[in-house]
């Protein structure tokens, strides 16, 4: 049995090696996939089980996400026991809610028993209620609880991202005693980076970080290398809040207590690059006025249905922009060149204005921009626009000469796009505080509403401008 083991695990590499899952750019190579949608369709489940079941949890992702759609679920049913669950973490979430819909509660059930707790809640929270009051039930009562437990945490917060496995031993143990436990006991997490002692009730007393514990000698006691100033994290703190807390002090590990001071779980550096990528693809999506949960996975109208709103937002405020236009229609059928060169202002306003709001939505995200030093920054940008607004009404005021050879268009463009661009920095840098201190997401709102503020002036103080320096009527 072991040599036909053998046998088969080197007939596997063999292949591998002629198809290689990934290519030079780490992208999957589509022979690949092939060899594995063949075997899919054959139900070749042996050789499924053999190749897949190798696979890195990240690598079966993609994997998963490079098959039909019909052929993802074949997989995980083919792959039975081999198919590690976690890879479904790793897809985009309209993929995970199709395979996990189609299977059977059972089949779902066993896989989250294989999982840690903080990937089976992440695994279990995207399904609706009924869905996962299924998947549950077939769980034995310990473990159904305490999933239950977590997923009654709030969505973002600590107590959904925590893995409730740690290791907890009394403060009155020796080292060796300590020791001695980690080793005898067959059910530890698969990975940790320091212990943790609890009273009986459970009550929090301190850490104990490995690399002091195995410096230290068997009789030494716990008591004497506990550090009960350790960061810690409540269950229901904000998991952009405890991403900050690992970066500012450089966490590998956070213990999570919840309002009694009880160690209810703890948080890893895994979770929080989790926490770090979902925030970003969340702001950055946002800022483009991208719903959150768009994925690429999407149907065409769930992304049309996703993006109609701000969409409509945005012709609103066009709009409102070009109403300023109306205002000046004389004007414009007098001179044709200001129709021309009027977008040329409400443009680089704008383009001023989203490098401003880039850098403040990242500073208050991080807390880097508070009450604290908003009028240094806020003055600061202000400058900011007024030295580029200087010298892009030069560079404006010669090309406008250059161009239409009327040299008092040259000084209504430069006028201008002075005062466009100090009020592009100056909406970019106050609209997303104004928005954060409302309450209201800077991220999310800020882009329309800057962009909108950028058209107005522009559009204004050039025809403006020209309508006074011209005497158009």
């Amino acid at each position: 049995m072991a040599e036909a083991t053998d046998v088969a695990k080197a007939a596997d590499a063999s292949l591998l090696d002629r198809h290689p899952m990934r290519d030079e750019n780490g992208g999957i190579r589509h022979e690949f996939v092939g060899e594995i949608t063949r075997a899919v369709q054959a139900d070749d489940a042996a050789f499924l089980r053999a190749i897949v079941g190798e696979l890195h949890e990240a690598d079966l992702g993609d994997l998963i996400e490079a098959l039909e759609p019909d052929d993802r679920v074949s997989l995980v049913e083919l792959t039975g026991a081999d198919f590690d669950f976690s890879a479904l973490n790793e897809v985009d979430d309209s993929v995970r809610e199709e395979i996990l819909e189609e299977l059977e509660p059972e089949t779902v059930a066993e896989g989250v028993r294989e999982l840690e707790s903080d990937d089976a809640v992440e695994l279990l929270e995207g399904l609706d209620e009924k869905d996962q009051e299924e998947i549950l039930e077939k769980l034995p009562p310990s473990e159904r609880d305490a999933l239950e437990r977590s997923l009654d945490y709030p969505e973002n917060s600590a107590g959904r991202r925590m893995q409730t496995e740690f290791i907890a031993v009394p403060p009155d143990w020796t080292v060796g005693q300590a020791i001695d436990y980690m080793r005898d006991t067959p059910d530890l997490p698969d990975r940790f980076y320091e212990i943790y002692a609890v009273d009986g009730a459970q009550h929090w007393q301190g850490a104990v970080s490995l690399d002091a514990l195995l410096r230290s000698r068997r009789p030494v006691p716990l008591a004497d290398l506990i550090d009960e100033d350790r960061r810690r994290v409540s269950v229901m703190d904000d998991q952009e809040e405890v991403a900050r807390l690992f970066g500012k002090y450089n966490l590998v590990a956070a213990p999570v207590v919840d309002t009694g001071n009880r160690l209810v779980g703890v948080i890893t550096i895994d979770d929080v690059v989790d926490v770090i990528e979902e925030e970003a693809d969340e702001d950055l999506k946002a800022l483009g006025g991208v719903t959150s949960g768009e994925e690429l996975s999407d149907n065409v109208w769930t992304i049309a249905k996703g993006r109609f709103n701000w969409l409509l937002v945005n012709l609103a405020t066009a709009f409102l922009a070009s109403s300023v236009l109306g205002l000046f229609e004389g004007q414009l059928e007098q001179m044709v060149a200001l129709a021309v060169l009027a977008p040329i202002v409400a443009s680089q306003g704008g383009n001023a204005a989203t490098q401003t709001m880039t850098v403040a939505v990242r500073a208050l995200a991080t807390r880097e921009l508070g009450s604290h030093n908003a009028h240094r920054v806020v003055l600061r940008e202000g400058l900011v626009g007024l030295v580029n607004g200087l010298a892009f009404a030069v560079i404006t005021g010669v090309a406008a000469v250059a161009w239409f050879k009327m040299p008092g268009l040259g000084v209504v463009i430069g006028l201008a796009m002075l005062c466009n661009l100090i009020a592009g920095a100056l909406g970019g840098i106050l609209i997303p505080m104004v928005l954060e201190r409302v309450r209201a997401d800077p991220a999310v709102a800020s882009g329309t509403f800057v962009t909108t503020i950028t058209d107005v002036v522009g559009f204004f103080s050039f025809l403006g401008i020209a309508t006074l320096w011209f005497g158009l009527k």
